[in-house]
């Protein structure tokens, strides 16, 4: 989860460049680098001597910097949040864009750690990392499982066809049966995360009435977006990778797109907007507006998952029903 801070000027940049076993830490002004393990204690010690640095030579506001790296920089980032140091999860594609920028095309590991501390100092308003909270960690952990297992499954279903020896088909079968066995037990453990955490069971339950919107979208919202409720409509859209982005330069007006955002989201949204389509009247009436435009159905389907994000913000800012729900129903 990220918040937006006030403007900060930070003058200590402690970056860390993020693999497996090892982080090579570049700090400023100091202007010194060095490699240590990617471990909690060798994290904790690195900070610690940053902030006696700090407090000895009074060099301002310190702040810890590394990138998302698939869960290997967690150790810095624990480590930064427990000392109370601001730290900031960079986003890998703006930081190697700002190397180009700089004229930087060479990459190792040593370059890519002073590139971090630079983007660090030259950036403004960056957004502070917080981690999120307890429930919601665990049900992105269960939801992540619970898609790794479908994916599985999907994928030995699909061996099936082409299994012709019986030891083979066999083993195929058995391990499709232990994972659906391993499906239901994660799907029970989402529930059961929902029903003990009275946050949650009211999000999801306002969330449900947004017609088109089933308990599982509604978690993966929830896993994906935890700020969800707290956004512009524009932040959220945004955040989930559907809000339209131009494309135009003199004259020419360019198809508008989307990119980047939470992939996650947009494939729960997807399924919950085809839903919409045809069971939701306002939304439905949204979209054939647009099919009467002469617009392709992969447009007026995005059109119709960025509105239900809009509205699910909306009903969680407000934390009311969705007011379409009386109309749909009049």
């Amino acid at each position: 989860m990220t918040t937006n801070p006030p403007q900060i000027v930070f003058n200590h940049i402690v970056a860390f460049e993020v693999s497996k076993e090892t982080l090579v830490v570049h700090t400023l002004p100091a202007n010194e680098q060095c490699a240590i393990d990617n471990r909690p204690q060798a994290v904790r010690r690195l900070i610690k001597a940053e902030i006696k640095r700090n407090r000895n030579k009074q060099l301002g506001q310190m702040l810890v910097i590394c990138e998302a790296t698939g869960g290997y920089e967690r150790h810095v980032l624990d480590a930064a949040v427990e000392m109370g140091v601001c730290v900031h999860r960079a986003h890998g594609t703006r930081v190697r864009h700002f190397g180009r920028y700089c004229g930087l095309l060479a990459k190792t590991d040593p370059i890519d750690a002073r590139l971090l501390a630079q983007y660090g100092v030259k950036t403004e308003g960056v957004r502070l990392y917080s981690p999120p909270p307890p429930e919601t960690a665990a049900l992105r952990a269960l939801h992540a499982r619970r898609t790794e297992i479908q994916q599985m499954i999907i994928a030995e279903t699909n061996r099936l066809d082409h299994a012709q020896h019986k030891s083979v088909l066999k083993s195929l079968k058995v391990h499709i049966a232990s994972l659906k066995a391993a499906l239901a037990a994660i799907e029970t453990d989402i529930v059961q995360l929902v029903e003990e955490s009275e946050i949650l069971r009211k999000k999801v339950a306002l969330m449900q009435t947004v017609i088109g919107i089933g308990p599982i979208s509604a978690m993966v919202v929830l896993a994906y977006l935890p700020d969800i409720g707290r956004l512009t409509k524009g932040q959220a859209a945004r955040l989930a990778g559907l809000a339209p982005i131009n494309d135009d330069s003199g004259k020419k007006r360019g198809a508008r797109h989307v990119e980047a955002g939470r992939t996650a989201i947009r494939r729960a949204l997807y399924m919950a907007a085809v839903v919409a389509l045809r069971a939701n009247p306002i939304l439905k009436a949204f979209a054939d507006r647009l099919r009467g435009k002469g617009y392709p159905f992969k447009y007026v389907v995005t059109a119709v998952m960025r509105k239900l994000i809009v509205i699910l913000n909306a009903v969680l800012r407000d934390g009311q029903s969705w007011k379409g729900a009386q109309i749909a129903s009049a």
